[in-house]
């Protein structure tokens, strides 16, 4: 914002408009695609190593153990080890999946908030941003403008000829 004359007035248009807009209410703790991209990462590596890790984790008491079959399921691994504690919490928890599928999405998304915001709040977040994700804006369908053999001109629908219905062939014309 541009400084005037007294330190509490503002320009009416400031320059940057983008960091004066703050949506209501507090501000969020963590950034939303971060969470869903170390999920999505998380997903990745327990899918990996999940049939070593889950006879290891789903006996485990305490924090040591926990750490303890991340070392033997994932020799070397410091992702997950700060996240031991996390994880217990989320084991134990009355609501853990029973498919091995749901169970390693269930984890990933649970710790993927690194316990800044709580598992069931990064599951939420993980969510919404896959959802946001689905319906982002795609191409639902593209015309080309033809010239039919029939004495059609103008634009195809559904890749055809709308007077004819003869196709498009993409595939000879772009690779052939």
């Amino acid at each position: 914002m541009a400084k005037l004359k007294n330190a509490r007035e503002t320009t009416k248009n400031p320059l940057d408009k983008f960091s004066q807009k703050r949506g209501r209410g507090r501000p969020p703790k963590v950034v939303a695609s971060w969470i869903a991209g170390r999920s999505a990462n998380f997903r990745g590596i327990l899918r990996r190593v999940w049939t070593d890790l889950w006879p290891l984790l789903s006996r485990a008491n305490t924090e040591h153990n926990v750490v303890e079959a991340i070392q033997t399921a994932m020799p070397g691994e410091n992702e997950f080890t700060p996240l031991a504690s996390l994880m217990l919490r989320v084991l134990k928890g009355s609501d853990l999946p029973k498919t091995p599928r749901g169970r390693v999405n269930f984890l990933a998304d649970s710790v993927a908030g690194l316990g800044f915001v709580s598992p069931r709040r990064s599951r939420d977040i993980c969510a919404e941003q896959r959802l946001m994700a689905k319906r982002a804006h795609h191409i639902i369908r593209y015309e080309f403008y033809v010239e039919c053999s029939c004495g059609y001109t103008g634009h195809s629908r559904d890749h055809a000829c709308p007077k004819c219905s003869a196709s498009i062939p993409l595939e000879s014309d772009l690779f052939g």
